[in-house]
């Protein structure tokens, strides 16, 4: 007999301009198969949208609808101090988490959830799907479909562990997010989490059925995201690594460059050989891809360590300012 823990789910925002996407987020969330106790909507650091919300969300809810609140983040920091702030205020067991573009479907929740029946389960993430607003872009290649933070060609196809998880579509359990002390990345609080989850000792598991919809707009199927993402996000990474220290591990990224995108390549020579030329595109914009990411690598490595040499020049600096000795 199942006995399924009880769920929390946060969404938060921070634009208006994402408006149509949050309500469509909530609404996804209230026809869930498996409802949750509550729905948290953390907004953060915008407080038009946080009186828009307040108004829309928090009037009176139909009978028999989710509970809601409304929340501001309460800390300086961004998405990672806002989700935060939601667990915070939580009730149940397990925190599911769903981005503000992105729409559940209807068992998006019973599918996320089953797994938590073992107890050694700390952290379980579904499947962002693509909405593209024009079309998919076919010189884009699936295994880099995390560039817009879906899911992408290499992922396992059943439930299995993962080391990284997509923060549009995860969940936590609540004691473990408190064991860990929460989030404590903004740019990374994702990958962060799952790092901190499995050196405490727990699994991460991806299950592929638990899926929701992610909007993709156009502005993020340009070559110009796509170069910028790959550099700025694996330059970012080697902070957010140094920042873990045991917890930290280069594992998914070094799968991801072995085994994901030589098989990537393989499958596009064969697209080439069937007639589709953009194969050839898709494999020259996946060597760029892994291109642009190392070179993102190198320049956080060494920002990481320009940073530290000044942390300790001003810390010799100070030590030479004051001598304790009598004089």
């Amino acid at each position: 007999m199942h006995n399924h823990p009880t769920v929390s789910v946060v969404i938060c925002s921070y634009t208006e301009d994402r408006w149509p996407q949050l309500q469509r987020a909530v609404a996804s969330v209230d026809t869930q198969t498996s409802p949750p106790i509550e729905i948290i909507v953390c907004i953060d650091h915008n407080d038009k949208l946080l009186t828009m919300s307040e108004e829309y969300f928090a009037a009176e809810r139909p009978v028999g609808a989710v509970p809601l609140i409304v929340v501001a983040n309460k800390y300086e920091g961004r998405l990672g101090s806002a989700r935060n702030t939601g667990v915070e205020l939580a009730a149940g067991e397990v925190v599911a988490f769903l981005d503000d573009d992105a729409a559940a479907v209807a068992d998006w929740l019973y599918r996320l959830i089953a797994p938590y029946d073992d107890q050694q389960v700390g952290a379980v993430g579904g499947a962002p799907l693509p909405v593209f607003e024009r079309g998919f872009p076919r010189w884009f290649p699936r295994e880099f479909y995390w560039v817009f933070g879906c899911a992408y060609r290499g992922l396992p196809d059943r439930r299995a562990p993962l080391a990284h998880l997509i923060g549009a579509n995860m969940s936590a359990r609540r004691s473990i997010l408190q064991e860990i002390g929460g989030f404590h990345s903004d740019n990374h609080d994702d990958m962060d989490m799952c790092h901190r989850v499995a050196f405490a000792g727990y699994e991460v598991i991806y299950e592929p059925l638990a899926a929701v919809h992610h909007s993709v707009p156009a502005s993020r199927t340009t070559w110009r995201y796509f170069w910028r993402r790959c550099y700025f996000v694996n330059r970012g990474k080697v902070e957010a690594f140094a920042a873990m220290e045991d917890a930290a591990g280069l594992g998914a990224e070094l799968g991801f460059v072995t085994r994901i995108v030589p098989s990537g390549l393989l499958a596009e020579t064969g697209h080439v050989i069937r007639g589709d030329l953009y194969g050839a595109v898709r494999a020259s914009s996946m060597i760029a891809g892994v291109a642009f990411a190392g070179s993102g690598h190198l320049a956080g490595k060494l920002r990481l360590a320009r940073s530290r040499r000044i942390h300790r020049a001003i810390g010799a600096g100070a030590a030479k300012r004051y001598d304790p000795s009598p004089g």
